[in-house]
């Protein structure tokens, strides 16, 4: 089983720009937002991803994603995805011996910049860079399942 331990971070500052090791648009949106399976289609660059996600357990959930035809996402997006979708660049930024995913939102969430790690374990240890702000792993704001359908203009 795949299991997803994240802890996200906002961002303070833009010192992580001289970091990036690379970017992807990304635009994804909700197929089920229900709290026990939230369902996701994605279009990272050129791929496109199915992803199905349990509910959260502190930091840790069950996550499992399948690649799908980039046309079939689009269909998803546009058909059956709750409204707004959610829009991002994504930087990979290198910090010490871990590579961020550094989300800078566009679109409904536009002004919204998050950095999350993923970990090995919920009580690995990892360098916290001086551009990392508050942590809102546990804010549920912040999950882009209720970015989707609560945005960050309208807080």
């Amino acid at each position: 089983m795949g299991v997803e331990i994240e802890r996200k971070f906002l961002v303070r500052n833009e010192g992580w720009r001289g970091q990036v090791v690379s970017e992807t648009r990304l635009l994804q949106g909700y197929l089920s937002s229900d709290p026990n399976l939230t369902v996701r289609a994605r279009v990272r660059g050129e791929s496109a991803f199915l992803t199905l996600k349990g509910r959260s357990r502190g930091i840790s959930r069950a996550e499992f994603e399948y690649p799908i035809p980039v046309a079939d996402a689009e269909v998803m997006l546009r058909d059956l995805a709750v409204s707004p979708l959610v829009e991002k660049i994504r930087y990979r930024v290198a910090c010490g011996e871990q590579v961020w995913d550094l989300d800078v939102f566009a679109g409904e969430n536009a002004g919204l910049v998050m950095a999350e790690i993923e970990l090995e374990s919920e009580d690995a240890p990892f360098e916290r860079p001086d551009w990392l702000g508050e942590e809102v792993s546990d804010d549920p704001r912040y999950y882009n399942v209720n970015l989707a359908s609560h945005p960050f203009c309208r807080w």
